[in-house]
């Protein structure tokens, strides 16, 4: 190998590590990692998404009282709201569904009047 090639190499190696690197920290803006947590759906009922948003897909209902074991948050820009992400178990039938509720209906405090978190800038 020339030494010009080397130096190429390594150039478009150092590159690609900083993409990997910024493109992980742009991500970061919209997901708050959180550790895991257990709480319960303070809401009537609430739609399970496949995604953070109001137009995903629905993969299920949590009821009052459902169990939910979170793990973390998501803040849906356009839509200004927060999401909780976690794995609920239903009371009802003991079905297990893992996607995202609206913040406010599964909170880690338990009650409807949870502040949210602070808004990623």
């Amino acid at each position: 190998m020339t030494t010009n090639h080397r130096i190429r190499r390594a150039l478009t190696a150092g590159s690609l590590g900083l993409a990997v690197t910024v493109g992980g920290m742009a991500g970061a803006g919209t997901a708050q990692a959180a550790d895991t947590g257990r709480t319960t759906i303070s809401c009537s009922a609430v739609k399970v998404r496949k995604a953070p948003a109001r137009t995903a897909t629905v993969v299920g209902v949590a009821y009052r009282r459902d169990t939910v074991v979170y793990d973390q948050w998501a803040y849906k820009r356009s839509e200004r709201t927060w999401y909780t992400r976690g794995t609920v178990t239903r009371r009802s039938d003991g079905k297990k569904v893992r996607g995202y509720m609206i913040y406010q209906c599964a909170n880690p405090y338990g009650s409807t009047g949870a502040p949210t978190p602070p808004i990623p800038k």
